[in-house]
């Protein structure tokens, strides 16, 4: 299992210095943004697209640090009901696997983006509730008309070029728990799949280690996002979880995210990646530094002091002791 890094945090340096700091802090993989709210400082995704020599560049970068992309990452809504907006998301997701599939990189991470509640609406209408009866319906319409036939024809597209999907489940998004995990994969096909992020699980109250499990024994999970969240509870009691005060206003809110091991200990950590084995994931702990009490170079480096203990570099040896 790798210890990876979403390099977001680091578009302010050139893609060199980045790749030399995390070598220098034993990163094994990275995720790299082409698009969306990740941005594309590092990777211009057209520019790859169009240049071969500038995708030989960078293999012989990786190559010179010791370094494998996890993954590419375009996180965006190809749902929304603004048909430019929608149009530009679903642009970047389908040059996403193509440049993926180019780079000979085997999964893309994204959000499974949000409708409308009904046709004619403008602003996306996340749903968390059946009643009143209205609430159903939208529901019944975000997935039934939009989301379904979008991402069976993505999917399509993504087995065309061998490249696993893997979504974020975010909250704001159609897609933000387990259960609705699997039944996109279920009504699409098997490249659709989680980027498991524990992060928004946490303060929704949802057990990770159960979590990874369900998806896990289904072979759903595509990707993992290494990045912690501490629900405050003498906040979260007066006012739940659900918070709209700014991730800024730190003494205010009900949760934050967190470095690794600053919501949840080692041995939470090292329960995670034994969980994530015995449901047979190999792939790399993207570390996604979001925490606003740290800066990133810390964040990181804290973060990949509790994973380097945490993750497995072996693999399972014979159990001698049940023959």
């Amino acid at each position: 299992m790798d210890i990876g890094v979403l390099t977001v945090p680091f578009g302010g340096e050139s893609i060199e210095d980045a790749f030399a700091y995390l070598s220098g802090l034993d990163v094994d993989a990275v995720e790299l943004g082409v698009g969306g709210f990740p941005g594309e400082d590092h990777v211009d995704r057209e520019a790859y697209l169009a240049d071969e020599s500038k995708r030989a560049a960078l293999a012989d970068l990786l190559d010179a640090h010791d370094l494998r992309v996890s993954a590419l990452a375009t996180h965006n809504n190809p749902l929304h009901p603004d048909d430019e907006r929608a149009a530009e998301a679903d642009r970047e997701l389908r040059e996403a696997i193509e440049l993926a599939d180019l780079l000979g990189v085997d999964t893309v991470t994204c959000f499974s983006g949000l409708p409308a509640g009904a046709p004619g609406d403008s602003t996306p209408n996340w749903i968390t509730a059946p009643w009143p009866t209205e609430h159903a319906e939208a529901h019944e319409y975000q997935w039934e008309e939009v989301a379904i036939p979008y991402w069976s024809d993505l999917a399509e597209h993504a087995e065309h070029h061998g490249v696993d999907v893997a979504i974020e489940m975010h909250p704001n998004m159609l897609v933000y728990e387990p259960t609705g995990m699997l039944a996109l994969r279920e009504a699409t096909n098997d490249r659709v799949g989680a980027n498991f992020d524990p992060s928004h699980l946490y303060w929704q109250g949802i057990d990770v280690t159960e979590a990874i499990r369900f998806l896990g024994e289904r072979d759903a999970i595509h990707h993992v996002h290494a990045k912690d969240t501490k629900v405050y509870e003498s906040n979260a009691r007066v006012k739940g979880v659900l918070d709209t005060a700014d991730y800024t206003e730190e003494p205010d809110r009900s949760w934050l995210f967190r470095s690794i091991g600053y919501g949840h200990g080692e041995a939470h950590w090292k329960d995670v990646v034994s969980t994530l084995r015995m449901v047979g994931y190999e792939g790399a702990l993207s570390i996604e530094h979001e925490d606003s009490l740290t800066s990133p170079r810390e964040g990181l480096e804290k973060a990949v002091d509790v994973l380097s203990r945490a993750v497995f570099e072996t693999q399972p040896g014979d159990a001698y002791w049940a023959e």
